[in-house]
C-alpha cells in the first residue's frame, strides 16, 4: 500500500498541527478473453480502468506483463503519447525493449491523457493483483 502523509503546522509557533493520511491503491485485474487469451486491466483506486494489456496466451506471461508495468510505470520516457485519427488522445506504456505492455483509454484532451499517465505512475507500482480466472 502506498501511503502519503502530509503534515503542516499552522505557524512556526503554533501548537496546532494538521495531519492527513491519503491512501492510494490501484489494482490489476486478470481476466480471460473469449478466445482463451489472458489480459489485465489496471484500475485506479476509484475503480476506473486506466491501462489495458494485449492478449497473452498463458497466465504466466500475463503476470510477467503486470510486473513489467509495475517496473516501467514510474519512468516518464516509457510513455508514448499518441493522438488518434479522430483527435482523441491516448498513450502506450512500453517496456525497455520498446514493446507495448499497456494502452490507455481514449481522452478528449492532451491534459486528460497526462492525468492518465500520472495515475498509472501513482497506482501501478504498488497495485494488488486480482485473478478473476480462478
Amino acid at each position: 500500500m502506498n501511503q502519503h502523509t502530509v503534515s503542516r503546522k499552522d505557524s512556526p509557533h503554533s501548537p496546532h498541527t494538521f495531519e492527513q493520511t491519503k491512501t492510494t491503491m490501484g489494482k490489476f485485474i486478470i481476466t480471460k478473453r473469449t478466445n482463451g487469451q489472458f489480459q489485465f486491466n489496471l484500475e485506479a483506486s476509484n475503480g476506473r480502468a486506466i491501462l489495458a494489456s494485449e492478449g497473452y496466451t498463458t497466465k504466466a506471461s500475463c503476470i510477467k506483463g503486470i510486473e513489467s508495468v509495475k517496473n516501467n510505470a514510474p519512468t516518464d520516457t516509457r510513455y508514448d503519447r499518441k493522438t488518434a485519427k479522430n483527435g482523441s488522445h491516448y498513450f502506450n506504456l512500453k517496456a525497455g525493449n520498446g514493446e507495448i505492455i499497456g494502452t490507455s483509454q481514449m481522452y478528449s484532451t492532451a491534459d486528460g491523457r497526462e492525468n492518465g499517465i500520472e495515475s498509472v505512475k501513482e497506482n501501478a507500482p504498488d497495485a494488488l493483483v486480482t485473478d478473476e480466472t480462478i
